[in-house]
């Protein structure tokens, strides 16, 4: 089995993961441990392909990657943004402040969809 079979088989897991905590989001003792699993997980598979094939190299030569690479690397970059901004409000929900719940669902809905883009043309970016 390829690293790139690897990467993508996570990839799935992770999304498939993303997609039950998000089912879950009414029930805060489910929610949030499998969202820090999520983010935690993408972040490390982020670091996995880039030690693997080096591709903070590869993304810098955005003018001679394959539009669909580029595309894919930065819905890649932003999800991880969002993710940021999804800790930060969600650990304001967790300490009670309440005027972080919108921001938070429209951080959520935002890096999920760009999950499942990035996921799309991740099929696209590794085929050769």
């Amino acid at each position: 089995m390829t690293s790139a079979v690897v990467f993508q088989i996570q990839s799935f897991l992770v999304y498939a993961l993303m997609v039950f905590g998000i089912s879950k989001r009414k029930k805060r003792r489910i929610h949030v441990p499998t969202m820090i699993t999520v983010l935690t997980w993408d972040v490390l598979l982020i670091l996995q392909i880039e030690l693997n094939r080096g591709a903070v190299e590869k993304a810098v030569k955005a003018l001679i990657n394959p539009i669909i690479l580029n595309i894919h690397v930065s819905l890649a970059v932003s999800c991880v943004v969002f993710y940021v901004l999804l800790i930060y409000t969600g650990r304001k929900l967790l300490k009670g402040d309440n005027t972080y719940r919108l921001r938070h669902r429209i951080f959520g809905w935002t890096a999920f969809t760009l999950r499942t883009l990035t996921l799309i043309t991740s099929f696209f970016a590794v085929a050769k």
